[in-house]
């Protein structure tokens, strides 16, 4: 297999391990409490330290792969990915569960964007698209297959397989890096940012964990605003720090570039939609019209069904089209058939709404990958570590903010109807999905400003470069 493909394909398959276990244990919850004789809502422990773990090392991924190599660094985080998932399948306590859980979280941190930085620095920008496609790819498909997943593992063997499984593959993922992929780091060491890092660390994982917790009534609501405000404490003590140094943790001085201002800013508001799909879809379908875990599953994976499918098509329709042109009008598209979920009842035909979330999912898809991608076409090589560590950080952010409107949307509907907070109906769900479409469908003024040849070297609508044939070929951004 050619180099531009195996290599996609090695962080594709790192990256869907840290996508579905952030998902996975959701419905084995209570089968992993009994067994090491836990409360199941004390156990959204294990769920919530994940996502704490991700959020505070994040931002030392990029000063980590420029110091130490990206292979070497991405071996380490599948290494410790794997480490933690063995923690797990053998704990037998709370305490160790969360343990474990933190562990996979540092991984999983560093897999991420170290394994974006090693695509960006190892694939040409005409090929860049087609690679970043398998990577959203995971993104897309983790969230909506952990749930069936981790249910199906659970009815049908034991919850410990739901992190065994990530043994051999974790393996077979530090071979492959091994063998293909180059352990690029930077040529001058920049000092680490011990502050700025504590400050920014605290502030994403203070904002990341109050909205992941936000409407899931696991903390009262005093605690989570308190969550949520220390983090934007924390991260406003980040932006004068950042100032002040010449070599801050997350370089916000990125966001001057018009196509990483447009990536990440509309990409933020877009995702919304991403990060309240996987919830208020198997919500609605269980609680609402009173489907099993695992047949709600098997619904929503018809959007990852869709995602896939239109890995094949991203790069031809860029060409075509260009960057701007699709991200605005896509922007439209996608969130229509977000909003389309409202129209969804207990007598909808299964049929019906399989298609409409395949198709939802191309079109979901294509944004993600045009998304992803255009975020580094103005980007120097030796910000790369930096651009790829601050994008973990907003899509983090994206995807918790995104739980956290859908949740409060429920809940404000509830409450309208002057029913008790747990008294949810299928009636309840319809103006969650549509006020996360109408955010998502925001990100429009962001792509709107960006220039008609946005990406156009990445969208392949430049000429090839003159001189040897071959050597344009292996152009690489570094």
């Amino acid at each position: 297999m050619p180099r531009e493909r195996i290599i996609p394909l090695i962080v594709a398959v790192a990256l869907f391990m840290e996508n579905m276990d952030s998902t996975v244990i959701s419905t084995s919850l209570p089968a992993i409490a009994a067994d090491i004789h836990a409360n199941p809502l004390a156990l959204k422990l294990a769920i919530t330290s994940y996502l704490l773990s991700l959020a505070i090392f994040i931002p030392a991924s990029g000063w980590t792969a420029d110091r130490f190599g990206a292979r070497t660094v991405f071996r380490a985080a599948i290494g410790v990915f794997v480490i933690g998932s063995i923690g797990c399948a053998i704990s037998s306590s709370l305490s160790d569960f969360v343990i474990a859980r933190i562990v996979q979280g540092m991984g999983g941190a560093m897999m991420t964007p170290v394994g974006r930085m090693v695509l960006v620095r190892s694939i040409s920008k005409r090929d860049l698209v087609n690679a970043m496609a398998w990577v959203t790819t995971p993104a897309l498909i983790g969230p909506v297959m952990g749930p069936p997943v981790g249910g199906l593992i659970s009815t049908y063997a034991t919850w410990h397989w739901i992190f065994i499984i990530n043994v051999p593959i974790g393996l077979i993922g530090i071979a492959l890096a091994t063998k293909y992929i180059e352990d690029v780091r930077a040529e001058h060491h920049e000092p680490f940012d011990v502050l700025g890092m504590a400050l920014a660390g605290l502030g994403i994982a203070g904002m990341a964990f109050g909205l992941s917790v936000a409407g899931l009534n696991f903390l009262p609501w005093t605690v989570v605003t308190g969550l949520i405000a220390a983090g934007v404490i924390f991260f406003g003590a980040y932006l004068v720090h950042a100032r002040r140094t010449p070599s801050p943790a997350l370089d916000l001085a990125l966001f001057r570039l018009p196509t990483f201002r447009a990536s990440v800013a509309g990409g933020f508001l877009f995702r919304i939609g991403l990060g309240a799909l996987p919830f208020l879809l198997p919500l609605m379908l269980q609680i609402g019209f009173g489907m099993t875990p695992f047949q709600s599953g098997l619904i929503t994976f018809a959007s990852a069904l869709g995602a896939m499918m239109m890995k094949w098509a991203t790069a031809m329709i860029l060409r075509r089209f260009g960057f701007r042109s699709v991200l605005v009008a896509n922007s439209l598209i996608a969130t229509a058939f977000f909003a389309a979920c409202a129209l969804f009842t207990a007598t909808t035909p299964i049929p019906a709404m399989l298609a409409l979330l395949l198709v939802g999912g191309f079109f979901r898809s294509l944004q993600f990958t045009s998304i992803n991608t255009l975020a580094y076409a103005e980007v120097e090589p030796k910000r790369v570590s930096k651009a790829t560590s601050l994008v973990s950080v907003a899509q983090q952010l994206a995807v918790s903010a995104g739980v956290a409107a859908g949740a409060f949307a429920v809940e404000a509907t509830v409450a309208l109807h002057g029913r008790a907070s747990d008294a949810i109906m299928a009636a309840d769900f319809p103006p969650a999905f549509l006020a996360v479409a109408a955010i998502s469908a925001l990100s429009i003024l962001m792509f709107a400003q960006l220039p008609h040849d946005a990406g156009a070297e990445l969208a392949n609508r430049l000429p090839e470069p003159a001189g040897n044939p071959a050597e344009a070929r292996d152009r690489r951004i570094t």
